[in-house]
C-alpha cells in the first residue's frame, strides 16, 4: 500500500495521486477513488480534505522535475491557505524536501493576512525555522520560480569567471604575473576567507583558458602559463644529465637535516643552458624557503666562472643559511673544493640520472624556463634582469609553503636572532 512520505522514504506516487483525482473527477467516491489506486480511504480522505475538495491542476507530468502546473499548484495553496510543505507534498504526489527546496529557492517575506493556524504540538518560544515570526509567510510565484529554473538548466553555462569582474580581474593580474593558476586559486582562498565569490578552483582558471564557451578569461592569457601552450599537455621530460668529477662527496653523505627540510640553509643549484650549449645561467635553490638566486654568466659557464659567481652571491648570506650545496656531475662544478673553503659551504653530488635528488631546483628549473626558453641565447640577459627575475619568482605563492612565497619565508628566518641581518642576494 502507498502511503505518505515517512522518515528517509519517498512520497506517494505521482500516478498514483493523478490517478485519485481522476477517480474522483469522474464521479467515484474519495473512498473507492483511494481504494482504485491502492491507498487507503483515510490516505484519500486527507488528500481531499487538505485540497478544499478541489482536484489540484497538474495535468502536466514531468518526472524527475516540478513542471510549471506544480508550481502554479504550490501557488495557489501556499499562498491562499495555511497548508504545509508535506500537505502540499502529498497532494502533489512529490517528497515533502522537494516542496521544501523549491519554496527555499524561489521565496521572499511578505507579512500573511492572519496568523497560521495554532499547532497542536508545543514548541518553544523563539524564531521560527528559517528566521521567520509566527505573523510572516514566504511568498512565491510560480511564473518566477520557472523562469528561474528554466535559466539553471540552460547549457553550457557561463562560468564563474564570467560572470564576476573581480574574479575575473585578480585572476587576470596573477596571470600577468606569471603565476600558475593553482597559485593564484590557493592565494585567493587565503585573501578571502569570507568571501566566496571572490574564490575559484585551478581547474575552473584553466577551463577558462582552454574550454570554449566557458570563457571569461582572454585566451592570449595561455602565454603566461608556464608551458605557454594554448592545448593541455602532460608535463615535460626531465633532463638527463651526465659526467663525474674527482673527490666527489656523494648525496648519501649528507646530513640528514638537510633531507626533511626542516633546517633552512641547504641549497640546490644547476646551470640552465641555452642555445647549442654556448650560454647558462647559474640557479640556486634554498630547499626549506625555495628562495632562488640566480647566477649571471654572460661570457662562459665553465668551473672558473661558475665558482666566481657563486662565491660573489652568496657572500652576503649569513653563516647559518650556508650549510650545503647540492648539485648534479656536471663540469662546471669542477672546482667544488674552492668553493667549498672559500664559503665553508659543503658541496655534495647526486647520483647519475637523478634529478629527482633536487626536486626543488628541477621544478624552478620548469618555471625558470617560461622566462628563458631552451633555444635561445642566454648570455644577452643582464644582471639586473636576472635579479628581477628571481624577485618574481620570490613574490609567487607556494603550495608547499602554506601559501606564503618564498620571499616572505625567508624573511621570516632572518628576522630570527640565529639567522641574522644579510644583504641582498638577488
Amino acid at each position: 500500500m502507498v502511503g505518505s512520505a515517512g522518515p528517509g522514504r519517498p512520497g506517494p506516487l505521482r500516478d498514483v495521486v493523478a490517478g485519485f483525482w481522476g477517480g474522483v473527477r469522474a464521479g467515484l467516491s474519495v473512498g473507492d477513488a483511494a481504494r482504485g489506486v491502492g491507498v487507503s480511504v483515510r490516505a484519500g480522505q486527507r488528500w481531499f480534505t487538505e485540497a478544499g475538495g478541489v482536484a489540484p491542476r497538474c495535468s502536466e507530468l514531468s518526472g524527475r522535475y516540478l513542471s510549471l502546473a506544480e508550481r502554479e499548484v504550490i501557488d495557489e495553496l501556499w499562498s491562499e491557505s495555511t497548508l504545509s510543505k508535506a500537505a502540499i507534498a502529498r497532494l502533489l504526489g512529490r517528497h515533502r524536501s522537494t516542496i521544501g527546496r523549491e519554496l527555499a529557492r524561489n521565496q521572499t517575506v511578505r507579512r500573511a493576512p492572519h496568523p497560521p493556524l495554532p499547532d497542536r504540538r508545543r514548541r518553544k518560544p523563539g524564531p521560527r525555522p528559517g528566521g521567520l515570526a509566527r505573523h510572516e509567510r514566504l511568498r512565491y510565484r510560480a511564473a518566477h520560480a520557472q523562469t528561474q529554473a528554466e535559466q539553471k538548466a540552460r547549457r553550457p553555462k557561463p562560468g564563474k569567471i564570467a560572470t564576476t569582474p573581480r574574479l575575473q580581474g585578480a585572476v587576470t593580474a596573477g596571470l600577468d604575473k606569471r603565476w600558475s593558476p593553482q597559485q593564484i586559486a590557493r592565494r585567493l582562498r587565503r585573501d578571502h576567507p569570507d568571501r566566496p565569490e571572490l574564490q575559484v578552483s585551478h581547474e575552473t582558471i584553466y577551463q577558462a583558458l582552454y574550454v570554449q564557451g566557458r570563457g571569461g578569461l582572454r585566451r592570449e592569457l595561455t602565454a603566461c602559463l608556464r608551458t605557454g601552450r594554448a592545448v593541455r599537455r602532460p608535463g615535460r621530460r626531465t633532463e638527463e644529465r651526465r659526467g663525474r668529477i674527482p673527490n666527489m662527496v656523494m648525496i648519501s653523505q649528507r646530513p640528514a637535516e638537510a633531507a626533511d627540510r626542516a633546517v633552512p640553509g641547504h641549497w640546490e643549484g644547476d646551470l640552465i643552458v641555452g642555445a647549442a650549449g654556448r650560454s647558462a645561467i647559474g640557479t640556486l635553490v634554498e630547499r626549506s624557503t625555495r628562495f632562488v638566486v640566480l647566477l649571471h654568466l654572460p661570457a662562459r659557464h665553465d668551473a672558473l666562472a661558475v665558482r666566481d659567481a657563486m662565491i660573489t652571491a652568496m657572500a652576503g648570506l649569513p653563516v647559518a643559511l650556508r650549510r650545503s650545496l647540492t648539485w648534479d656531475q656536471g663540469a662546471e662544478m669542477a672546482r667544488h673544493v674552492e668553493i667549498k673553503t672559500a664559503m665553508d659551504l659543503p658541496v655534495y653530488f647526486c647520483d647519475p640520472h637523478s634529478p629527482w635528488q633536487r626536486g626543488s631546483n628541477e621544478n624552478t628549473n620548469g618555471l625558470l624556463r617560461q622566462y628563458f626558453p631552451k633555444g635561445t641565447d642566454l648570455s644577452v640577459h643582464s644582471a639586473q634582469h636576472l635579479d628581477a627575475v628571481a624577485a618574481e619568482l620570490n613574490g609567487r605563492p607556494r603550495q608547499t609553503l602554506g601559501w606564503d612565497t618564498p620571499a616572505e619565508a625567508l624573511s621570516r628566518l632572518l628576522s630570527q636572532p640565529s639567522t641574522g641581518n644579510v644583504a641582498s642576494t638577488t
